[in-house]
């Protein structure tokens, strides 16, 4: 007996105390008026013209993430000295991903010899994140991604990049 009276005792007692908790924490009617017009008052006008006001942010883009990352080694002195591994990603305008894919095979060709070109002049060598550096490899495979795709391809954005000396 005892072991049916306890649990259905804790019952009764927890759902009092819920139903008398959701009572007390009820809004009052004052707030629910609040939430209907805001507590200014009614602020639709001014949200209208906020909305006409605000500024064009420019045409939407859209990003196509290359699969697979890119590892390009670095040569010194005959021998690899280092392998930069290198993600990226394309921004094109809306709708053209699939195009991005389709030509992805002759993309990812022109890219990585880009990278080869710029580890073989020095580029991934000494402070290979300066500005200067890295605003020119983004260039050239800037460059090559227009060559393959087209004008759909707005930039070339360097999602991670890592240097591992041997």
């Amino acid at each position: 007996m005892k072991a049916i009276l306890i649990p259905a005792i804790l019952t009764l007692v927890g759902t009092g105390a819920g139903i008398g908790a959701g009572l007390m924490l009820q809004p009052d009617e004052k707030d629910l008026a609040l939430q209907e017009t805001g507590p200014c008052g009614d602020i639709s006008e001014g949200h209208a013209a906020t909305a006409a006001a605000e500024p064009d942010i420019g045409p939407a883009r859209e990003y196509a993430r290359l699969n697979n990352q890119f590892v390009i080694p670095v040569v010194e002195n005959g021998r690899v000295a280092a392998m930069v591994v290198l993600s990226l990603n394309l921004e094109v305008v809306p709708g053209s991903i699939a195009n991005v894919f389709a030509a992805e095979p002759k993309l990812r060709d022109g890219l990585l010899q880009d990278m080869f070109d710029h580890a073989n002049i020095g580029g991934f060598s000494g402070n290979f994140t300066e500005g200067t550096n890295m605003r020119a490899l983004r260039n050239e495979l800037l460059q090559t991604a227009r060559s393959v795709i087209g004008d759909d391809v707005t930039d070339v954005l360097i999602m991670d990049i890592v240097r591992q000396d041997s």
